[in-house]
Formats: structure tokens, C-alpha cells, sequence
């Protein structure tokens, strides 16, 4: 039977093998993921913080999306997909070329065989242009980076910041992207990471938990009492961030298959199911449930179920949501108050337990419960599942721990290099006095047209209402409320 005419070849536009299913379903998944960050991640973080840092958290995210994207295209997509440099880097080089992005993708680039010639793991050939990878992919890299932030909110040196975002994505984010899905030594052994729990979560919560060290805490009076400015917007930007999760893990098959169904339902179901848990147990143990407390639980069974979305059967889905609304809850509610470093390190959004914790969870519980069949459909390496299900799971579980270190190793390692490295040129932390005032200080912009909140009132900086002590502002640039003297 003839194909339609959609689906036959239109030199030189459409080749013979590009699917258009395939690649319009990884450019939907790819901006789904983009709006996890842009304005996802954004709201969230504007929203979330204490009013007087709205824009400072808004804008490292919008910074990082920008920048990442940039240094991604010229150097760092190849050094986390292209050809082997060593056994864990890629050979960087741009990803500009017309040559390069119309050809058709291929993961890994790099082909690896056996010591007796034999094909180590095949290559993977997605029916779509390169063009559509390069830009999946960057979504990715660019939400790692957002994640990271979210552990140094309300302190860090703007210029500061803008250093780190190219640097930790050259020497930390492309080393592990290459291990485990770039051809590296991780992913041709067999260590499972579906859609970024070692990845992008594991490394954000670790690099952020280190960041959040060096760069020092908030003023004691931000760390006491951090309220939300704004729940309802908050709870907008977790909206986008929970449905934009369908192109996260929907799109890790590289095709609109059987596979990639499944990794959505699971994804929504684990979700789900942690954020129900995490409320259950707030109002157990505090007799409220709390907004802030869903939102921390929908993000960790989204975190948990990204390392094994498509591997695992949808009832095992529900048990990694029952685990991961309540592990990270421990960590973050009663370990925390009881460990001294985790005092001492001031993680302002919790990066480490929603993340980090999360994320490696998700990684072990893969390394139980992946299904022997459901990994046949997608993973490189043949026989491949859960230690639930017998033969070489033990195996894997004992992969999935050695993957999980070697992220988490290399992350602390190269996190506090460049850090140490930046600080030699530019303080880490914000001065006292910006911190006592916050976005006016560090942006000359407010978040909401309202005076207070840690900005000190100055009728020689701030224009009045009152004629006899009307003064011209000194900015000239960016939005300005109005300040009324009563």
C-alpha cells in the first residue's frame, strides 16, 4: 500500500528518512521543556522568594536560558554528544553548520566495539534532523542550570553568577550529559538514566548544594522569614513546570512511539501520587496542608520518575510517588533540623533534598524496578532490568549506585573549582548593603509598584507626593513605583 503524500519524500526539504511525526512531536517536547524554564521556572522563582528579591531570582533564571543556549551551540552540544575526546568528555566544536544540522541525528557519535571487534552498543538514528536535537537537548542543559539557582537565591553576586553559568556548563553539566547519553563510558556500560536524574536533578542538587557553601548564606533576618510574595503566581509557574514535565520525559525516546506514551502517564502518575503523600504527611504532622509543601512534593516525584519513566511499569510509577513524597520529606523536615551542615549550608529553595534526593531515589528505584521488556524498547544495552526481575538486575543496582557517585563526585569537585576560580576576580556573595535591600540595590527595579520589604525609604532617592518634598529620582532606567508619604 502506497504512503500518503505527507509522509513521501519532497527533495531536499523532507528526505526519505525523516519522519514528520518524529521530529514535529521533539520540537513540541523541546519547547515544552523550554517552557518548564522560560517563563516556568521564572514565575516560579519570582514568585516563591521574599518580594524584595523577585527580580534578582527572575533574572538569574533568564540569564542562565540565554547564556546556556549561546555556549551551547558553539562549543558545548558536541562536547556532550559528539565524538569521543575521552572516555567521559566529547571533542567540542560548534554546532552552527548548515552541513552538521540537516543531516539526520545520530546518539551516540561515537561508535564503540567490543576488544574482539564485536559492536559494543548500536548507535541510535532518530528520524529527524540534527537541528531538533541540538535544540532538545539545550532545553535540558538550560533547566539544569535554572535548578542549580535555585540554591543560591537571595545572595549571589549577579556578575558572579553570569561567570558561573558558562563555565559550570563546560566543566560540569557536559561531562555528565556525555557519560551517560553522549557515548561515554557510563552509558555504553549500561548505568540507566531515562530523562536526567543523575543528569540534570542529581548534578543541580549537588553543584547547588556545593554553590550554596562557597557563596555563603543569606542575611540572617532572609534565612528566619522568606515568605512567598505571591502563591497563586507560584502556583501558576509549577503548573507550567508539571505539564511541560510530558515533553521532558515524553521526549527522551527520540520518536512519537509506545515507549514515550508511557513515560508520560508514568510521569503524571508519580507526580501525583508524591504530591498527595508530601500534603498527607504536612497535615499528619503540622495539621495544614500547605501550597509551598505541593509544590515541593509535585517536584519530587517528578524528579524520582525521570531516571526510569519509560522503563517502568505504570503500579511501580505509583510506589516511586509513595517514596518520593515522603523520603525527601524526612530529609528536608527533620534531618535537616538535625544535622549541622545541612544548617550551616543555606539551600534556599531546598535544591538538595527536591533534587539531589529525589533524583538519586529515582535512580536506584530504577535499578530495582526496570522491566525487562519496556527496557528492550530503548536501551542500548541488551538484557538490561530492575533487580526485582532477576538474571542481571543486581547488576544494574550496583551500576546505578557507581553512576550515581560519579555524578555526584565529579559535580562537588568541579563545582568548587570554579567557584574558588571566580572568586579570585569577583566576590561571590553580595554585600551586606544590597542584601538588606534587595532587587532595588543590586537592579534599580522593583518587582511590584509597593514600598517596603527591606528597601530603606530616602526622599533624596525616591520622589514624594508631597509638594514641599518633591525630589527627582536619580534613575533614569527601569520601572519605578510610586512611593506616597502619608
Amino acid at each position: 500500500m502506497a504512503s500518503g503524500t505527507a509522509y513521501q519524500e519532497h527533495l531536499p526539504a523532507s528526505p526519505e528518512w525523516l519522519n514528520k511525526g518524529d521530529n514535529a512531536w521533539q520540537l513540541t517536547a523541546a519547547t515544552l521543556v523550554g517552557l518548564q524554564s522560560m517563563p516556568g521556572l521564572v514565575i516560579l522563582y519570582a514568585s516563591i522568594v521574599k518580594k524584595k528579591w523577585a527580580v534578582n531570582s527572575a533574572f538569574m533564571a533568564l540569564y542562565a536560558f540565554a547564556a546556556v543556549l549561546i555556549c551551547w551551540v558553539l562549543l558545548c552540544y558536541r562536547m556532550a554528544f559528539g565524538d569521543e575526546l575521552l572516555p567521559f568528555w566529547g571533542k567540542g566544536a560548534p554546532a552552527l553548520g548548515q552541513k552538521f544540522l540537516i543531516n539526520q541525528a545520530r546518539v551516540p557519535e561515537s561508535t564503540h566495539f567490543h576488544k574482539n571487534g564485536t559492536l559494543e552498543s548500536p548507535t541510535s538514528e532518530p528520524l529527524f534532523a540534527m537541528a531538533s536535537l541540538v535544540y532538545f537537548q539545550f532545553t535540558f542543559a538550560a533547566i539544569t542550570m535554572i535548578l542549580l539557582a535555585g540554591s543560591v537565591l537571595g545572595r549571589m553576586n549577579i556578575k558572579a553568577w553570569m561567570a558561573f553559568v558558562p563555565l559550570w556548563l563546560v566543566f560540569s553539566y557536559t561531562v555528565g550529559a556525555f557519560s551517560l547519553w553522549g557515548g561515554g563510558f557510563l552509558y555504553h556500560w549500561g548505568v540507566i538514566d531515562y530523562s536526567g536524574g543523575y543528569v540534570i536533578h542529581l548534578s543541580s542538587g549537588v553543584a547547588g548544594f556545593t554553590a550554596a557553601y562557597w557563596v555563603g548564606p543569606r542575611l540572617k533576618s532572609d534565612r528566619e522569614r522568606f515568605p512567598p510574595n505571591n502563591v497563586l503566581l507560584m502556583l501558576a509557574g509549577a503548573g507550567l513546570l508539571w505539564m511541560g514535565w510530558s515533553g521532558f520525559n515524553g521526549g527522551a525516546p527520540y520518536a512519537a512511539n509506545i515507549d514515550s506514551s508511557i513515560a508520560v502517564l508514568n510521569t503524571n502518575i508519580c507526580a501525583a501520587t508524591s504530591l498527595l503523600v508530601w500534603t498527607s504527611l504536612d497535615v499528619i504532622f503540622f495539621s495544614k496542608p500547605s501550597v509551598v509543601g505541593a509544590v515541593q512534593g509535585m517536584m519530587t516525584g517528578l524528579v524520582c520518575i525521570t531516571p526510569g519513566a519509560g522503563l517502568v511499569q505504570s503500579w511501580a510509577a505509583i510506589v516511586m510517588g509513595v517514596l518520593s513524597g515522603s523520603i525527601p520529606w524526612v530529609t528536608m523536615m527533620i534531618l535537616h533540623k538535625k544535622s549541622s551542615l545541612l544548617q550551616k549550608v543555606d539551600d534556599t529553595l531546598g535544591v538538595f533534598h527536591t533534587h539531589a534526593v529525589a533524583g538519586l531515589l529515582g535512580g536506584l528505584l530504577t535499578g530495582l524496578l526496570a522491566e525487562p521488556q519496556l527496557c528492550k524498547l530503548l536501551l542500548p544495552v541488551t538484557n538490561s532490568r530492575g533487580a526485582f526481575y532477576g538474571g542481571d538486575g543486581g547488576v544494574q543496582f550496583l551500576k546505578q549506585i557507581v553512576g550515581a557517585l560519579f555524578i555526584a563526585g565529579w559535580n562537588l569537585v568541579s563545582t568548587t573549582l570554579i567557584l574558588l576560580a571566580i572568586q579570585l576576580f569577583i566576590p561571590l556573595r553580595m554585600p551586606d548593603e544590597q542584601l538588606e535591600i534587595g532587587d532595588d540595590a543590586v537592579h534599580g527595579e522593583e518587582a511590584y509598584a509597593l514600598w517596603g520589604d527591606g528597601e530603606k525609604y530616602d526622599p533624596t532617592r525616591h520622589g514624594s507626593l508631597r509638594v514641599d518634598k518633591a525630589a527627582a529620582s536619580p534613575y533614569v532606567n527601569g520601572a519605578r513605583g510610586l512611593t506616597i508619604d502619608l
